[in-house]
């Protein structure tokens, strides 16, 4: 079995990784961040964000 030298950084695991799978970390970053940003607009009332109530069920 044959390694590859380290990163500069020291994380060579991590960075295969990131090459083999994509940045994670990084994604999930960003998902976070606009769901942050939503629940900001969500909180502050903005229009965008606002939802009609679901309609009553129908009895019957």
């Amino acid at each position: 079995m044959t390694s590859s030298p380290p990163a500069p950084d020291g994380l060579p695991v991590y960075d295969g990784l990131v090459r083999e799978r994509g940045d994670v970390v990084a994604e999930a970053r960003e998902v976070a961040e606009r769901a942050r940003h939503q629940a900001l607009q969500a909180l502050a009332g903005h229009p965008a964000v606002r939802r009609q109530p679901a309609p009553a069920p129908r009895a019957g």
